[in-house]
């Protein structure tokens, strides 16, 4: 699997980003290094899963996305198929919502975007090693939990906010704040009409919100503070900011 001269130690890898310049630099930096070899890239999961099945990697190192190609979706999937495969998802979605949600999903591992290259070969090798990785704040936070949690009731409540959300309903939600209506919304996650509209029900008595209007609204700024919190729109619709997620 390994080029002549390199190493046959090496930790093979697979990387999954759709841009291209992000991707090819997250390549060249991973072969940079001693220890991993990246044997395959892609920038959709069909392409993901040719070179996972070629050039059989010990880890697929994937960027989140929650467009209708839902990378959730993916590694739950890749992982139920081949357990022994590793996975370190990185993202610029929250962690404090998303990395619970990565490693439920089978993923061993979480890396904000903005973290130092230094933090991915950490999260890389931590992984390969057979542990697992979250910033030490997501460690805090569920070491926290746990104590909590093992107090008795008085410690005990609900969760507020978006973390009521299911990953399925997080992702309709996500959905609804990039512009999409409901049929758009079923016909790119296989789903009927009707389901989608019983999740966005769902969505707004957990978010206590008393109508659908308040519901798009809430989605849409979720949207543009998680992803373009400094940035004008992309594009316009109805007065509304508009972010689109390509499909896989």
């Amino acid at each position: 699997m390994s080029p002549p001269g390199k190493n046959t130690e090496q930790a093979r890898v697979v990387v999954l980003e759709e841009h291209p310049l992000l991707r090819h630099g997250i390549v060249d930096f991973l072969n940079s290094q001693p220890d991993l070899f990246v044997c395959g890239e892609a920038d959709d999961i069909r392409g993901a899963r040719d070179k996972i099945a070629k050039c059989e990697p010990h880890l697929l190192l994937t960027a989140l996305r929650l467009g209708a190609g839902d990378t959730l979706e993916f590694v739950k999937a890749l992982k139920a198929e081949q357990p022994a495969l590793l996975v370190l998802v990185y993202s610029a979605f929250e962690e404090t919502i998303f990395a619970e949600r990565a490693l439920r999903s089978g993923a061993e591992g979480y890396v904000m975007k903005r973290a130092p290259k230094e933090e991915l070969l950490a999260a890389l090798r931590e992984i390969v090693s057979g542990n697992i990785y979250v910033s030490r704040d997501i460690a805090m936070r569920a070491f926290k939990k746990s104590l909590e949690s093992s107090g008795g009731p008085r410690a005990a409540g609900p969760l507020s906010g978006i973390e009521r959300l299911s990953d399925r309903e997080i992702h309709i939600f996500q959905l609804l704040g990039t512009g999409l209506r409901n049929r758009q919304i079923a016909n790119s996650l296989s789903l009927s009409v009707k389901t989608v509209e019983s999740h966005r029900e769902n969505i707004k008595h957990k978010l206590g919100l008393s109508s659908s209007r308040d519901l798009v609204e809430r989605a849409i700024k979720y949207v543009e503070e998680t992803f373009f919190p400094a940035t004008k729109a992309i594009g316009v619709r109805s007065k509304k900011k508009v972010v689109r997620f390509p499909a896989a």
